[in-house]
């Protein structure tokens, strides 16, 4: 499933990008867009491919095959330009524990700015004002949560004003209130910069993302605004019928842009689950067909709107192993 427009430039390309460990393929045919100003989430199981993918994209790993761009330059020959526009976050960042915020961000910015003290200094507080870290900022690192170590790990990530920040499970180890405050902040950076993140938490994916690409056992099995992902998954729809059910249910199921169909009981009515091959025909023609026989009356209708875990595990299948 690949319905990615190229209408804004294409921060990273990639074209049959793979990657063997050992005889052992990480990664397959990688075929990766991702545009400017987005937010795209990076999703898929654990083991999927998705660290892997990162470090290919950053030149701390060499590919087996294939090829890729990150901001127009060659993730192979010139990954030291391509690591002077981007931000990066591990997914588990080191820090000196006895060191406050502002004195990590201090020794961070010595390696981009050489400038005059108070415009490296003004920047430390907007960058952890960025973050929602201002009141932490002379605090040591050891007092830290989880969540304040990725909000000032984010803070390096974009010290040097990046043109693209790659987040590598930016909030799979928080609590609720860690992860939200990450996700708050990953949606002000929004304006800023291009965000690639990896995860494999659907919620935080539909809650901040504009665009998903998903990996499954190194191969991309889905890429496209998170819109048309949840459009285009299997499409369902719930009818609930008072009458004979039995005499329209072969009506139903003849039709050719029925795939399937489920009718129970309920409380004196039947609840029918209803999957179509063309939404937009089910919608005008079902209630039709239902009501063509006599005595039969429709109390509810609609489509099943799914969510993305359900398109997810429809991708996926549910079969997690693998390696990153």
């Amino acid at each position: 499933m690949s319905q990615m427009a190229t209408d804004r430039p294409l921060v990273i390309e990639t074209h049959n990008l793979g990657k063997a460990y050992k005889g052992v393929q990480a990664l397959k045919s990688l075929n990766l867009k991702v545009q400017e100003h987005s937010i795209c989430g990076f999703l898929g199981p654990n083991g999927a491919g998705k660290t892997t993918t990162i470090k290919l994209l950053l030149g701390l790993a060499r590919p087996t095959a294939g090829s890729g761009c990150v901001l127009g330059h060659n993730i192979q020959r010139e990954s030291v330009q391509i690591r002077h526009r981007v931000g990066y976050l591990a997914q588990n960042p080191f820090y000196y524990e006895n060191m406050t915020a502002r004195e990590i961000m201090r020794f961070t910015l010595g390696f981009f700015f050489k400038g005059p003290r108070k415009k490296v200094e003004d920047r430390i507080t907007e960058t952890l004002d960025l973050v929602g870290l201002a009141d932490k900022a002379d605090r040591p690192i050891k007092g830290f949560s989880g969540g304040e170590r990725q909000r000032l790990g984010i803070a390096q990530a974009q010290a040097n004003y990046p043109d693209l920040l790659i987040l590598d499970e930016p909030a799979a180890s928080l609590d609720p209130m860690g992860r939200r405050d990450v996700l708050e902040v990953m949606e002000r950076l929004r304006k800023h910069c291009t965000i690639f993140y990896s995860t494999h938490i659907l919620e935080d994916v539909q809650r901040v993302s504009d665009t998903v690409c998903i990996l499954d056992h190194g191969e991309l099995v889905a890429q496209a605004p998170i819109e048309q992902l949840l459009a285009g998954g299997d499409k369902q729809f719930h009818l609930e019928t008072i009458g004979n059910a039995q005499r329209i249910r072969p009506l139903i199921a003849a039709q050719p842009w029925v795939t399937s169909l489920e009718a129970q009981p309920v409380d004196g009515r039947t609840a029918w689950q209803i999957h179509v091959s063309d939404s937009v025909v089910a919608e005008e023609q079902l209630v039709a067909l239902a009501v063509s026989e006599p005595g039969v009356r429709v109390t509810s209708f609609g489509q099943v709107k799914l969510g993305l875990e359900e398109v997810f595990m429809n991708l996926v299948g549910g079969n997690n192993h693998g390696r990153e």
